[in-house]
């Protein structure tokens, strides 16, 4: 099985090898748990690679993700320049640009997305969607049957997705738990205030296919790197009981 490297440092060690080609992976996790950075880092390895790449932003503008980009090392201009990347825009809609969306509709985002993969050519595509949440913003109970129309629509084209998906902030919770249930893997992101600092998680929740760790792990974003895997976290019992439905943790719950 073909195994494509993420880009975050140490991730990769802990599902034997990188994410298997062809998966559908979601990123959940609350706001500044470090989705976007992650599908920043997942597509600029694609292009480092020499692999085509699509990246759909809703909740941010093109121009945002490519400035996050080059805060992180990344030359996004670069890659638009020379035809290996397409960002789509799916929030700041303009009249004559080919690479927008003007309604955040799931079949218009797959007809998007299958133009964008004829443009770059044959071959093999990482496709980020950061966020799928905003295409159920106003009804979460589609949620599973667009993720679902996504994975099946695109199954034949010859890419692996990475989808992000927001999670509240007041419970921690999905709003239509419905990537889960499609997705082949699941990248849990959290965030716990200790002594005052905020500190990042990270838990793998499901790989298929793949023997990967069960831990919870500290990770960081740093500059010019992205998001980095720091070490293991222990995490009191009760805490751990309670690890889905709490947005934070409290003193004393971890050790770092």
């Amino acid at each position: 099985m073909e195994r494509l490297p993420t880009g975050v440092k140490g991730l990769d060690g802990l599902v034997e090898g990188g994410i298997p080609k062809g998966f559908t992976v979601a990123a959940v996790g609350e706001p500044g748990t470090g989705k976007t950075v992650f599908s920043i880092q997942f597509t600029a390895t694609g292009l480092a690679r020499g692999e085509k790449c699509i990246y759909v932003t809703t909740e941010e503008s093109r121009e945002s993700i490519i400035n996050q980009a080059a805060r992180l090392g990344f030359d996004f201009e670069e890659a638009l320049r020379k035809g290996s990347l397409v960002i789509i825009d799916a929030l700041m809609w303009e009249y004559g640009d080919v690479w927008s969306i003007k309604e955040l509709d799931v079949e218009e985002l797959i007809s998007k997305v299958i133009e964008a993969k004829k443009y770059l050519g044959h071959g093999h595509t990482r496709l980020v969607v950061d966020s799928m949440s905003a295409f159920w913003l106003d009804k979460p109970v589609m949620a599973r049957k667009y993720s679902y129309m996504l994975k099946r629509s695109l199954a034949k084209w010859d890419v692996t997705i990475v989808a992000t998906a927001q999670y509240a902030v007041t419970s921690a919770l999905g709003f239509g738990f419905g990537i889960e249930h499609v997705a082949d893997g699941i990248l849990r992101l959290r965030k716990a205030i200790i002594s005052g600092v905020l500190k990042r998680l990270l838990i793998i929740e499901k790989m298929r296919q793949t023997n990967h760790d069960r831990r919870v792990f500290e990770v960081e974003v740093r500059n010019g790197e992205g998001l980095v895997i720091v070490k293991p976290v222990e995490i009191s019992g009760d805490a751990l009981r309670r690890l889905s439905p709490s947005p934070y943790f409290e003193e004393g719950e971890l050790r770092f």
